[in-house]
């Protein structure tokens, strides 16, 4: 049994049954001041969570799950029922007709279907499929909504400490992150370098799907654009951001309807002063 989060910023916490786990605190503002820690964290799905590593996660004291997935991946692959939690279904991509953070189940089981994606975009490429669904995570009323609620939960409609999540916790899941870090004056490298740690947190842990997908007549290459993150990719969100709203307070203020004195009194919740 694991004890409590590493404090090194972005440090994983290692539960073979929930890869990509971490803590969001510990990243230092531009000020000097500090996201707290043991307050808020990120995942994946929580439908394996069982033995030693439910009880490990248990120890976190989670008041509060958040899960960005749709109905159908919620209903394929329900989270376990943990005591005392309260559950928020935030479907981020309910408004997408074709998504594929929302369909990775069905992405990475059938090599043809990632195939046809790639052939409806005109042969660009599932990274172009990709940046358009960080395009979405931005511009989809459904996004917008599920951000709004989400944010609105961290100003005390829900207890912490709380925890999100997606399928793989990397996408919607990423977008949360960063947004949230963004607000709180995390310089912009080092948000960027807590959204690619997913490479190194989950990448290991789906080595079986890129086993079956070899199997099955894919090519492994072809699931890295999907299975992991970029720098582009996030570039392209924070890009939609500026192009519609301006700056990322502006995207708080009119996007989600997180005005000027919400957002610093989510600073003053979620920040530490230096020392």
């Amino acid at each position: 049994m694991i004890g409590m989060p590493d404090p090194t910023p972005g440090a994983s916490i290692p539960l073979a049954t929930l890869p990509n786990l971490r803590d969001l605190g510990g990243w230092r503002t531009g000020d000097g001041r500090q996201v707290r820690s043991r307050t808020l964290f990120r995942s994946t799905e929580l439908s394996r969570l069982t033995g030693p590593d439910r009880q490990a996660f248990e120890a976190l004291r989670i008041d509060t799950v958040y899960d960005f997935r749709s109905v159908a991946e919620r209903t394929t692959e329900p989270d376990v029922g943990l005591d005392g939690v309260a559950e928020v279904a935030l479907d981020v991509l309910a408004d997408a007709p074709t998504a594929i953070p929302g369909n990775l189940t069905q992405v990475l089981s059938d090599p043809v279907v990632l195939a046809a994606a790639k052939a409806e975009l005109g042969g660009q490429g599932v990274e172009q499929l990709m940046l358009a669904s960080y395009h979405q995570l931005i511009s989809l009323p459904s996004a917008l909504d599920s951000y709004r609620r989400f944010y609105r939960g961290l100003l005390g409609e829900h207890e912490v400490p709380a925890l999100f999540h997606c399928t793989t916790g990397k996408d919607r899941t990423g977008w949360a992150a960063a947004s949230f870090l963004t607000l709180m004056g995390v310089p912009d490298e080092q948000v960027y370098r807590e959204y690619l740690l997913t490479n190194d947190q989950l990448i290991p842990a789906l080595e079986p799907v890129f086993t079956a997908f070899e199997q099955a007549g894919g090519n492994r290459a072809l699931l890295l654009p999907v299975l992991g993150v970029r720098r582009e990719y996030l570039g392209r969100a924070f890009a939609e951001v500026l192009d519609r709203f301006g700056s990322i307070e502006g995207y708080f203020a009119d996007g989600l309807g997180v005005d000027a004195n919400d957002q610093e009194e989510l600073r003053q919740r979620y920040l530490t002063e230096p020392g």
